[in-house]
């Protein structure tokens, strides 16, 4: 890059973020003026109200929006009545602002080949939604996921936990728009927390239990007097070979 080049990026910086273009004339339909879905048609005809809302994003991708607490029973009927066989995707996605989180589904009918995104958004204060893990066993690390980093708990998991972080982790849910930048501890508190950690702290209990059950040890932690540099490359994972 030239030198006049990497200045108009630096005045770019200070001049923000500038405004989006207008919709042109190729812009998605939006309300009112989308084309058909098979599927939305039938949840329309089966569900009326509980459709909150239909969207079309990046020119063929259909999202319906519903109730939070209608969530298990329509994504049951997609499934078995319309053959969304496959749960290719379950996230979250936080704008901010104080503005709801959605828990989206990403759905696929293997057989019928077609795309449907469920998209629910839960306030603030109630950020529970049932599980589908009975329904698509795919979503038991995803439901944990979106519990870990945006803190929705999904009623009915049958192991709901974290599952990035560290079950003990007290920072809260790291992809939340609330969340600072770098974490709700100074970098004092968490590097102290960080040194004062044990094997054992990386471990839930759940699995402490299982590996106490089983006969299993841990991993050595630090003997008294040593320090990482003493145990090698992988301090903390078994003694020197």
């Amino acid at each position: 890059m030239s030198n006049d080049g990497f200045k108009k990026g630096l005045d770019a910086l200070d001049q923000g973020p500038a405004p989006s273009d207008a919709p042109g004339a190729d812009a998605a339909p939006q309300a009112g003026g989308l084309p058909p879905h098979p599927t939305v048609d039938a949840l329309r005809e089966e569900f009326g109200a509980a459709v909150l809302r239909h969207e079309l994003v990046a020119g063929d991708e259909h999202i319906v929006y519903l109730p939070g607490e209608r969530a298990l029973e329509v994504l049951g009927w997609l499934r078995d009545q319309q053959g969304y066989d496959f749960l290719q995707d379950l996230t979250a996605v936080d704008y901010g602002g104080g503005r709801r989180i959605q828990v989206v589904y990403q759905l696929w009918s293997i057989q019928r080949k077609l795309n449907l995104r469920v998209k629910c958004e839960l306030p603030l204060d109630a950020l529970e939604i049932d599980s589908v893990y009975f329904l698509w066993r795919a979503a038991d690390w995803m439901e944990r996921e979106v519990y870990d980093l945006f803190g929705v708990v999904f009623r009915g998991h049958p192991d709901l936990r974290r599952i990035l972080m560290p079950y003990n982790y007290a920072e809260g849910h790291p992809l939340r728009k609330d969340f600072p930048l770098r974490g709700r501890f100074s970098r004092a508190e968490q590097t102290r927390r960080a040194l004062s950690m044990k094997t054992e702290d990386h471990y839930s209990p759940q699995e402490l239990e299982i590996a106490h059950l089983l006969g299993q040890s841990l991993p050595d932690v630090f003997g008294e007097g040593e320090t990482p540099s003493s145990q090698g490359q992988f301090g903390g994972m078994g003694g020197a070979g």
